[in-house]
């Protein structure tokens, strides 16, 4: 840990980014600069080669958090008269169905507890059964939990039943290999401080070419009408549409940058895997227990199960924790007490090792 830095954040997002891309913030640039939207336009080409070699696919960047952009997706690409369908069985993939509820859009969800994975049963009978259903949503980690959905099998029953597949790939997207083929995505919803391990300020929408052309003037908002941004982005080589956030994108260019460095989304997804294990190793032999079993969980944030200690106190646990240089997340499961340990961002199996040994000294029963 740099000696500059009082504590790691083990969550989600924001999390833990190096000190390169810290100092790509320290200069200021223009909206307007032709060299600053030549970065601009860089970063949307490297997004789509993230997930795809092919040319039909495209990028847009849209300023806010996370679900900014997943609003500005689900409230621009569902037709006047279509119809989604959320698989839900998380927080977050509640948070896409109280977006389409808000907007007044009609859909349905396929609602589950937060321990099991998305149906693909359910899916493909759903879809049989209601031909008005044009798009499916779906959150591919749902960090309520740090469950892994199926992605790809849910994509592919989408494809074959002919609607559109929009993946929530928030907490996913360059810590986990994604190929918008293999996943038969028509659009993959990210942002800038998750796994690319940038800082919060956008989001941005990898999506199929010919999708998003149809989706003019659907738009439910101003200010979040994907197309029109895609468009002026498209157009007017990278600019914005209204105010970007500078500092964020240079610091997302570094970002990219150390993606690329380390060997891509693989590799980096190696590392969390390591991280993961050290963890839940180091965890488990100290006595918690995992939320979930091991076959569905990701390597983004792991839920551990409060202990059945007399005593336990999830605030003394946190702030004993963060005195010795780390900061972990509150539980947000709605049927279990946990807390979630993310093991993204700029942190290494080293990193998690120290964790284990301060989990150790801290005690469970921590006063």
């Amino acid at each position: 840990m740099d000696d500059e830095v009082p504590y790691l954040l083990l969550t989600p997002g924001p999390l833990t980014t190096s000190r390169a891309v810290k100092q790509a913030m320290l200069r200021d640039v223009s909206t307007w600069d032709r060299d600053y939207n030549d970065i601009v336009q860089q970063i949307r080409a490297r997004l789509t080669r993230l997930v795809s070699q092919r040319e039909d696919c495209t990028a847009v960047l849209m300023q806010g958090s996370g679900t900014f952009v997943v609003e500005a997706t689900i409230g621009s690409v569902i037709p006047p008269q279509g119809r989604l369908l959320v698989m839900n069985n998380g927080a977050y993939g509640a948070r896409i169905a109280q977006i389409a509820a808000r907007l007044k859009i009609d859909h349905i969800t396929i609602t589950q507890p937060e321990t099991e994975p998305a149906d693909l049963r359910r899916l493909e009978e759903t879809l049989a059964a209601d031909p008005k259903i044009t798009h499916v949503a779906l959150v591919h980690c749902e960090t309520t939990t740090g469950m892994l959905n199926p992605a790809a099998e849910i994509g592919r029953a989408v494809q074959r039943q002919g609607r559109v597949f929009i993946l929530d790939a928030m907490s996913s997207l360059g810590g986990i290999p994604i190929d918008i083929d293999e996943f038969c995505c028509d659009y993959v919803i990210a942002s800038s401080n998750k796994c690319v391990q940038g800082v919060p300020g956008f989001g941005f929408v990898i999506a199929r070419r010919a999708q998003l052309e149809k989706t003019a003037g659907w738009a439910r908002s101003l200010s979040l009408d994907l197309y029109d941004q895609w468009r002026e982005m498209e157009t007017k080589g990278g600019k914005w549409r209204y105010t970007s956030p500078t500092h964020v994108v240079l610091a997302f260019e570094q970002a990219l940058n150390e993606l690329d460095d380390e060997g891509g989304p693989a590799a980096r997804h190696a590392r969390y895997r390591q991280n993961h294990r050290v963890l839940v190793e180091g965890l488990t032999g100290l006595g918690y227990r995992p939320l979930l079993p091991p076959e569905l969980r990701s390597p983004i944030i792991t839920s551990i199960l409060y202990p059945d200690v007399a005593g336990f106190s999830f605030d003394a646990l946190y702030d004993a924790l963060k005195a010795h240089g780390f900061v972990i997340y509150p539980g947000k499961v709605s049927q279990a007490e946990t807390f979630r340990v993310g093991t993204i961002g700029h942190v290494f199996p080293a990193d998690f090792e120290r964790l284990v040994h301060s989990f150790a000294e801290v005690g469970m029963a921590p006063v």
